[in-house]
């Protein structure tokens, strides 16, 4: 089975497309995300939200999931989302600007316990906030460990996503922990899964930050919403 999508793929989105567009699809994404990235600002109330006039993907996920080596690696730079080895490090929501094009947002991690249960309050409500109010955010993409699949916190974030109608996409990391044959299973289950889900995008997408698997078609997909058909 293949899990990973690269360059050259003949389709995007179920549909067949020519071998020329699926190479300007790879080579825009590839120029789109070798610009400039900059930190703009750590929002702890929505008071200081930057101004909605850019394209915004958000990435969420469990504390230990892999959220900032999955963003450093896809913008290819080492440090900038900050990777810890204390889970539930990200304490605000973080807003990165690429190139002038859109912000990548960093959330709160969530379902690790060691901060205090009014912190976990004023997380939830700040998230809350931004899902229900954002009209610039294209879509959510939701990190889950591959290795151990969609855990209660995880069902939780999507019933959430799905009543504030936020478009939101499965991201699963770490396949390079996982045997070839549970990943299978898991993709399987997923797929049906999200079936149920109205505000779920229909297919989850498999990645490795450390063996740099899947970004490729990750960084594809981020530019199709943000930039759609300009390039």
């Amino acid at each position: 089975m293949v899990y990973y999508e690269a360059c050259g793929k003949a389709e995007k989105n179920g549909k067949s497309v020519s071998a020329e567009e699926s190479q300007a699809t790879c080579n825009f994404s590839q120029w789109l995300f070798s610009q400039e990235c900059s930190f703009i600002a750590g929002v702890d109330k929505m008071g200081v939200l930057p101004a909605p006039t850019l394209p915004e993907i958000a990435f969420a996920g469990r504390s230990n999931v892999g959220k900032s080596s999955l963003i450093n690696g896809l913008l290819n730079r080492k440090s900038l989302a900050r990777v810890s080895h204390t889970p539930g490090r990200t304490q605000q929501l973080n807003f990165f600007l690429l190139g002038n094009f859109f912000y990548i947002v960093d959330m709160p991690g969530y379902g690790y316990a060691a901060v205090s249960k009014e912190k976990i309050k004023i997380w939830s409500r700040l998230i809350q906030d931004y899902l229900r109010g954002r009209v610039p955010l294209k879509r959510v993409f939701l990190l889950v460990d591959s290795r151990h699949g969609l855990k209660t916190s995880d069902q939780t974030v999507m019933g959430e996503l799905d009543k504030a109608a936020v478009s939101y996409q499965i991201v699963l990391t770490k396949a390079d922990k996982s045997k070839p044959d549970h990943l299978e299973e898991l993709m399987r289950n997923l797929t049906q899964t999200l079936k149920k889900h109205p505000a779920a995008y229909p297919t989850p997408l498999l990645t490795s930050s450390h063996e740099n698997e899947g970004l490729q078609a990750l960084r594809e997909t981020i530019a199709e919403l943000v930039c759609g058909s300009s390039h």
